[in-house]
């Protein structure tokens, strides 16, 4: 059984910085593609960043530049470092799991953390 447990978000003024955490555990962290995705409230879940087993990395266009995705495959854990936050950026963070290849589309991750709120004031 895959768990994925987020923590790490909060409020932030914006500009501040935050860095999330998703934790798993229930099968082998460093075969596994891991992903970021955001909901804002009347609004569909959308891409963040993602980076494989090997360490590739993309992100969406909204946080290039001022996000970062990474691993660390011996504590089974992802992050998301977010600098220079804007009041968009608010949101429910997800991290997700999903096998083989990187994907930008939720469809295709097989597994979901429970999301943490980072909201951005301005």
């Amino acid at each position: 059984q895959v768990q994925l447990v987020e923590s790490g978000g909060g409020l932030v003024q914006a500009g501040g910085s935050l860095r999330l955490s998703c934790a798993a555990s229930g099968r082998t962290f460093s075969r596994y593609v891991m992903g970021w995705f955001r909901q804002a409230p009347g609004k569909e879940r959308e891409f963040v960043a993602t980076i494989t087993w090997s360490g590739w990395i993309h992100y969406a266009d909204a946080v290039q530049g001022r996000f970062t995705i990474s691993r660390d495959n011996s504590m089974n854990t992802v992050y998301l470092q977010m600098n220079s936050l804007k009041p968009e950026d608010t949101a429910v963070y997800y991290c997700a799991q999903k096998s083989l290849v990187s994907s930008t589309k939720a469809s295709e991750y097989d597994y979901w953390g429970q999301g943490t709120q980072v909201t951005v004031s301005s």
